[in-house]
């Protein structure tokens, strides 16, 4: 298991993760939807992840979400680069009752993010706008160029969840171990 703090005037994160996990996870950080996407994200990428955060959320969510996503991506990079022996691309499709989210991503420590998940307004008190940011933080840290599209859906809290389980279910076949393909680049280096 291998660790990041990260601490400032609006947050102080502490994440611990295990690549080859088991999908477990105690998560508390302070944003009750967020820690309930990101266990649903721990169980189906098989990633171990305990995650704590103290954030400002008596102003708003925002840098709580934003600064868990830049400490989870940095991390993530941490665990894959060099890459080496693993697939490194991986896409799946989730279904949620009437809700299929897309997620199709490349390991190519090179972030970039099309991000087509169209929904407003709020899921309890948690503001959808932020799901964005997360995985904006998330991406570009993690150093993954992703799409993650809404295929179809009308519940936020179904296509939000949806979302986080696509790229889960993704970076877990990206990161599948695979002896044959060594660097996986004709560039020799990623």
């Amino acid at each position: 298991m291998i660790s990041k703090s990260r601490k400032t005037k609006e947050t102080d994160i502490t994440i611990s993760l295990s690549l080859n996990g088991a999908g477990k996870s105690k998560i508390d950080t302070g944003v009750g939807f967020l820690d309930h996407m990101l266990e649903s994200f721990s169980k189906h990428s098989l990633i171990d992840l305990e995650i704590t955060c103290k954030g400002d959320t008596h102003i708003d969510d925002h840098h709580s979400v934003e600064d868990v996503g830049i400490v989870l991506g940095s991390l993530l990079a941490e665990a894959i680069y060099p890459l080496k022996n693993m697939e490194r691309f991986g896409s799946a499709n989730i279904v949620m009752d009437e809700a299929c989210v897309s997620c199709d991503l490349d390991l190519s420590n090179r972030p970039y993010l099309v991000y087509e998940i169209d929904v407003t307004g709020k899921v309890g008190q948690f503001d959808t706008e932020l799901v964005e940011e997360f995985f904006k933080a998330f991406i570009s840290n993690a150093k993954i160029s992703a799409h993650i599209v809404t295929l179809r859906g009308k519940n936020r809290h179904h296509i939000i969840e949806a979302a986080f389980k696509a790229v889960a279910v993704a970076i877990r076949r990206a990161v599948q171990k695979n002896d044959r393909v060594g660097i996986p680049s004709t560039k020799d280096v990623l």
